[in-house]
Formats: structure tokens, sequence, C-alpha cells
């Protein structure tokens, strides 16, 4: 387990239910998939391996579905995001390019590159026309960038999964990236399952963290909840 301190552990449970993405999804782009007699290969391999056949996350997996999930609900194809991505690898240099700031920069560019010639020899400007405009590219990443803190190199470092308002973070180098109270390091769903048992001045006083900390705990656990049953 010391090796993945610093890349964070998930299930694809875990994942679904920090990214409000259903899991089977989640699952599907990481293993791949068969749909119609045709085979699906994996958008991207995950940055864990543990050596089973058992399917785990990363940090920077979760930071690079959050922009798939954003293209894709946009109306970008899976398949040309794919190729985006192999085209962004050989540009960016990295193995997970949509997680990176300078996809910010590159990626509107990258997906021009992609746009296809049909049979016809017309060629298909869906994604052209989605980002004709630096804005529209700019009002899918921005929202998505804006709660994540990049290294000196651009790659993602933190996530306020929640914005910054509760001071909630997911640190892949804390906690094996579980989101944690970002003054304390205590794990949100510990102190959540403490106040239950002990109400929110007991939690604060067992844990050493403001009541605040352990309010906020709770909101962003209930959140959670919430999005499951949505």
């Amino acid at each position: 387990m010391g090796d993945l301190i610093g890349v964070g552990l998930y299930t694809p449970a875990e994942a679904g239910k920090l990214l409000r993405i259903p899991t089977p999804k989640i699952t599907r782009w990481l293993r791949g998939h068969a749909a119609n007699g045709k085979d699906y290969p994996a958008l991207w391999e995950s940055e864990v391996d543990l050596g089973d056949d058992r399917l785990f996350l990363g940090f920077r997996d979760l930071m690079e579905i959050r922009v798939a999930d954003a293209f894709i609900s946009a109306g970008v194809p899976a398949v040309r995001i794919r190729s985006a991505i192999q085209i962004a690898r050989e540009a960016i240099g990295e193995d997970h390019p949509l997680s990176t700031y300078r996809f910010r920069t590159d990626g509107r560019e990258i997906f021009l590159r992609i746009v296809e010639t049909g049979p016809d020899g017309q060629e298909r400007e869906q994604l052209l026309n989605l980002f004709r405009r630096q804005y529209e590219f700019k009002g899918i990443i921005d929202p998505i960038l804006k709660t994540v803190d990049f290294a000196e190199n651009g790659n993602p470092l933190l996530w306020w999964p929640a914005g910054r308002r509760l001071n909630i973070v997911v640190d892949p180098a804390r906690s094996f990236g579980q989101p944690i109270d970002a003054a304390s390091s205590v794990p949100t769903v510990v102190l959540a399952a403490a106040a239950k048992q002990e109400g929110i001045t007991g939690a604060a006083l067992g844990y050493d963290v403001s009541e605040i900390s352990v309010r906020r705990a709770i909101e962003f656990e209930a959140s959670l909840g919430e999005r499951i049953a949505a």
C-alpha cells in the first residue's frame, strides 16, 4: 500500500459517489466493453494496478473522468474523446492529458485536429461546431478546473470536491485520497460518523477539530448520499 501514497485509491463505486457519475459508466470507460457485436477498448488504463483483476482508480483517474464526462455530457462521442486522448498524450506528454492544466489551453486545438472526413468526402464538423469559439470550450473546461489546484508542472495536485467553501479537499498524499477536512486531515466520513454517535461538540473534542469542520463534514457526506439517491 505504501506505493499508493500520493496516488490515491478508489473503487469504481467510491469514484462514482464522489464524481456523481454512475459506477457502470466508469467501469466501461476504464475496462472497455462490447455492444452490438463491437468491442470498445478502455478510454485509458487506470494508474492503479494491484496485480489482480479488480479495478481500482487513482486520483489522476478521477480528474480525467471529470473532464471526459463533461465532454460526453456536451455531446462529444466517447470514440472521439478516445482519439483526442491519444493525440493529447503525444502533444502534452502525459498518460492522463485531459486533467492537466495544459489541456485547458491546448485542448481546443487537439479536438479540432480530430475532425473527420466522411465517406462522401465531406468534413464532419461536430467538434468544430462545438468549439468554434474559445469561450465554448472554456465553458466546459473552466468549471471543472476551478476546483483543482495544480502543481508547477501543470498536473492536478488537489481537488476541492464541494468547492472551496467547505474547506474539504481530496489530496492523494493524505488518507489515500479520501475527502478530508483540509485543516486537520481527518476524513469527512469519520467526522460525520463521530457526530452521529457523539454529537457535533463531542466529535470536535474527540478529533481536536473545530465544530465548523464537523458541520461541514456532515454537510458534505449528506450531499454524497443525496447524489446516490438522485
